[in-house]
């Protein structure tokens, strides 16, 4: 009976909380635009290039997903000790991310555009917060024809620290000029989670290349398989 109360007691607060949301903050790669999969094969054929075996390649790439340029030379550095060249490995992987780009195009992830007319359709504001830098954002959401979605685009090179820090999630909803109980941000990654939940709001996890452990879903307001889950809540 005390169960059951307190899952009627969550379920309601839970419900009470969606109902002040105002606006959605979504990032962009993982969530909006499959851009992880890309980079995903430029790091093991950059890691190739530079003597790094395919599973570390991974492993530093999960590490920095949700991060911007400096706090990913920052953990390719301590990871990789100071005599490796982070600088030319970064730039390499941007190389064949750029010849992907132009050669392939940059895939929408399952139900991205849906999700955001429908929301728009909803009254929902909307905005981004994305650890990559802003000219690469306004590109890549233009040629998706996403871009006229969003209200403001806070991207990495607008902050001093990346995810898991708040930053970038505080500079979103200010310039929604919302306090961050009435925003909701939708992530793929820890980082991204850690990120929105340190900065006080709602927080979506439709999981892309890393599962959310134990510790991770305390942090986690809603998990969706996909993004066409949040038109369930909404």
């Amino acid at each position: 009976m005390v169960n059951i109360q307190i899952e009627i007691s969550l379920e309601f607060s839970y419900n009470l909380h969606m109902k002040k949301i105002e606006a959605f903050v979504f990032d962009m790669d993982g969530i909006l635009l499959d851009t992880e999969s890309i980079c995903e094969k430029t790091w093991i054929k950059a890691g190739k290039e530079f003597g790094i075996q395919d599973e570390k390649a991974m492993e530093l790439f999960k590490k920095s997903i949700g991060t911007n340029k400096n706090d990913t030379f920052n953990i390719l550095k301590t990871s990789l000790g100071a005599d490796f060249s982070v600088q030319n490995f970064m730039e390499q992987t941007s190389i064949f991310f750029s010849e992907i780009e132009k050669s392939e195009g940059i895939a929408l992830m399952p139900f991205a555009k849906q999700t955001l007319e429908y929301l728009k359709g909803k009254g929902y504001r909307l905005a981004l917060a994305s650890s990559t830098r802003g000219p690469v954002v306004t590109r890549q959401l233009k040629n998706a024809s996403l871009l006229s979605f969003f209200e403001s685009l806070s991207t990495g090179d607008k902050v001093s620290h990346s995810k898991p820090d708040p930053e970038i999630y505080k500079l979103a909803c200010k310039s929604l000029n919302l306090p961050p109980e009435k925003c909701a941000a939708v992530e793929d990654s820890p980082n991204g989670i850690k990120s929105a939940k340190s900065a006080g709001l709602f927080t979506i996890m439709v999981p892309d290349r890393i599962e959310p452990d134990e510790e991770l879903l305390k942090k986690v307001d809603f998990v969706c398989s996909s993004l066409n889950e949040i038109k369930l809540k909404f």
